[in-house]
């Protein structure tokens, strides 16, 4: 049952009894101290309940159509507001209110984050976390594009990540080889502000040799190994069948999966302006949790004025995407 305040000058009991009675509606708001007006609206009410003050007609920025790519972003990415309210200006509505977004999100039932995270796995113990690093460490990891209709085959996105800035480099190759290894490591080199120590990858041949070797061990002597060692780099492997421990870089190349997939492109080069705009988005707007609600540059910025030994140029805007 609806509760009714105290000083209401109608309740549902005197509004049915302004529908039942026969007297005049002059007669009627005289005796219930109220409007002709509202008289006439309860003796025209087929019930005498209080209804929603909704408007009949929503009168929204974003379409029905976009209102769902929203809802689906926000289940998948599991973006908070503000962070999902960045990506669907860029990509979805220049227009949009972070009210009106905050309005679709609650329509829809998708308001409360932490009810849409996944449980942790097994016996109810909270998900691993990774420990503290300082900027320098980066996850590598190789993401396969779609055909373009304007190329014969397609193309490899290889991506890094530094651990402790979330910031992001990537690059498209035509080719998955060693040789596209070794470049992407010296182009991601000239390109980071901090000083890489460490680079983690998975087991991928264009990565290690480690299991085209009788011992299954790395010999150091791969390709990319070589670069590493060159660079004064740590090359570390994860563990066979492990891809969790790469988990951070999968995670951002689930992002671009989504937006890859919620697009038809019409050639290659609109695929890279694509890119090229989210990581633009990702490394200078979209704040992150884990770095207490900082964009990747921005984080830079402050571990740069913290530390300044850590890195070997000024960070500037990023974009972190070559072609």
């Amino acid at each position: 049952m609806s509760r009714v305040h105290p000083l209401a000058r109608t309740t549902p009991r005197t509004r049915a009894k302004i529908k039942a009675s026969a007297a005049s509606l002059t007669t009627l708001a005289e005796r219930c101290n109220i409007t002709v007006a509202t008289a006439r609206k309860w003796r025209g009410r087929e019930d005498a309940q209080d209804r929603s003050h909704r408007p009949h007609q929503l009168s929204t920025t974003l379409s029905a159509a976009q209102e769902i790519l929203v809802v689906e972003l926000r289940r998948t990415l599991l973006l908070p507001l503000d962070d999902l309210l960045i990506v669907v200006r860029e990509f979805i509505n220049a227009d949009v209110s972070r009210s009106g977004l905050d309005r679709c999100l609650r329509r829809h039932e998708v308001s409360v984050l932490k009810s849409l995270q996944p449980a942790a796995e097994g016996n109810g113990k909270p998900l691993k976390t990774f420990k503290d690093y300082e900027p320098g460490f980066l996850h590598v990891d190789i993401k396969y594009l779609p055909q373009m209709p304007d190329e014969a085959h397609r193309r490899y996105l290889f991506v890094a990540i530094d651990r402790a800035t979330r910031w992001v480099y990537m690059r498209s190759y035509r080719d998955q080889s060693e040789a596209s290894s070794a470049d992407f490591l010296r182009r991601l080199r000239a390109a980071a502000p901090m000083k890489i120590k460490t680079i983690l990858t998975d087991n991928g041949s264009q990565f290690t040799d480690r299991f085209t070797t009788k011992s299954r061990t790395p010999s150091g002597q791969h390709v990319f190994d070589l670069a590493c060692t060159a660079s004064a780099i740590e090359h570390r492997l994860c563990p066979p069948r492990h891809p969790q421990t790469n988990g951070m870089v999968e995670r951002f190349n689930g992002r671009i999966s989504e937006l890859v997939n919620q697009t038809r492109f019409r050639s290659a080069a609109e695929l890279d302006d694509t890119l090229m705009r989210y990581l633009s988005t990702y490394n200078n707007l979209i704040p992150q949790r884990a770095l207490k609600h900082l964009s990747p540059v921005q984080s830079l910025k402050q571990w740069q004025r913290n530390k300044p030994e850590l890195f070997n140029k000024k960070v500037n805007k990023q974009l972190g995407l070559d072609r």
